[in-house]
């Protein structure tokens, strides 16, 4: 499918403080591409080194083949931004407001501007002084999709809309990535990228701990498991259970009926699966992952040696 962006050694620094430690990913074609960190973590740094508002201290960037320092309003064009701290011109309609992005952004085809607002439930002739946050929020998405760009480059998209239109904005987001178009979004909550992307680049403090698929963050994630079986005391499941990866006993008793176990679990789940087969089970709980628990427990693992 081939990179559409490509980021290398990528380092920013603001006067002494070191925001960006030589940060590495690639987005492919087609891919809705999520990064998640705390605030301050550099995901809007990040973002805005890739369009250019800010020049990196070091590294190499690359978006649809072409260096965005040098390439001028032609790659622009080709990207959607929508930026974390939307500021609106307050003496204007958002409809005007459009018109003016898009003699920026490039040709509009007709009647997409309207279509996106009902989408949004937006009203685009109101003046924006007027508009809530989350009707501010929807009119940037508007401008960010309304040029069906290449790229789409958002930060915190979802920040200030209800959950039917986020709802709504996720739907847009299939579409998208049903054309072709590349999505590279920004959050610090885990939900709102799990179920948007299909890769996760977990970011803190400047340094990327890990890059990974949704799925496999879930097959890493800590559940909770609840065992009792019938016919087998306790010290059999125990030696049973101690032989699974990733399981951790907290309590293992004799009952009426044979024995229970309780323990965290971390890994895939087949193992379990198959030394819980011959046995006869009365009860099998299994907590759905807890991934906020496993990525904080990411936040605290940079590499040594990669922080400043």
């Amino acid at each position: 499918m081939g990179q559409v962006i490509e980021v290398e050694g990528l380092r920013k620094s603001f006067g002494r403080r070191d925001v960006l430690h030589g940060i590495d990913f690639g987005v492919e074609r087609g891919e809705v591409f999520g990064v998640i960190g705390p605030n301050g973590a550099g995901k809007t740094t990040t973002m805005r080194c890739l369009l250019d508002i800010i020049r990196p201290s070091a590294g190499s960037i690359r978006i649809l083949g072409e260096d965005p320092g040098a390439a001028g309003p032609g790659l622009r064009r080709r990207i959607g931004y929508l930026p974390g701290e939307l500021f609106l011109e307050q003496r204007i309609t958002g409809r005007r407001l459009l018109a003016h992005y898009a003699a920026i952004s490039g040709a509009v085809r007709p009647g997409r501007a309207d279509e996106l607002a009902e989408r949004f439930n937006l009203d685009l002739d109101r003046h924006t002084r007027k508009l809530s946050k989350g009707n501010k929020q929807k009119l940037g998405l508007v401008q960010a999709f309304m040029h069906d760009p290449e790229v789409l480059i958002l930060d915190e998209p979802t920040s200030g809309l209800d959950p039917l239109i986020q709802q709504e904005f996720r739907a847009l987001l299939n579409e998208a990535q049903d054309n072709g178009q590349t999505v590279f979004l920004s959050s610090h909550v885990l939900s709102e990228v799990q179920q948007a992307a299909d890769r996760v680049a977990i970011l803190r403090d400047g340094n990327i701990v890990q890059v990974s698929t949704v799925a496999s963050l879930r097959e890493g994630a800590l559940r909770q498991v609840k065992i009792a079986v019938i016919g087998v005391g306790s010290s059999e499941l125990r030696l049973r259970l101690q032989r699974v990866p990733g399981l951790n006993l907290s309590e293992v008793h004799d009952t009426d009926l044979g024995a229970a176990a309780a323990a965290s679990f971390e890994g895939a789940i087949q193992p379990l699966v198959q030394a819980l087969a011959p046995l006869q089970l009365a009860d099998l709980v299994i907590e759905e992952p807890d991934l906020e628990e496993s990525v904080l427990n990411l936040y605290g693992k940079v590499a040594v040696g990669s922080a400043p």
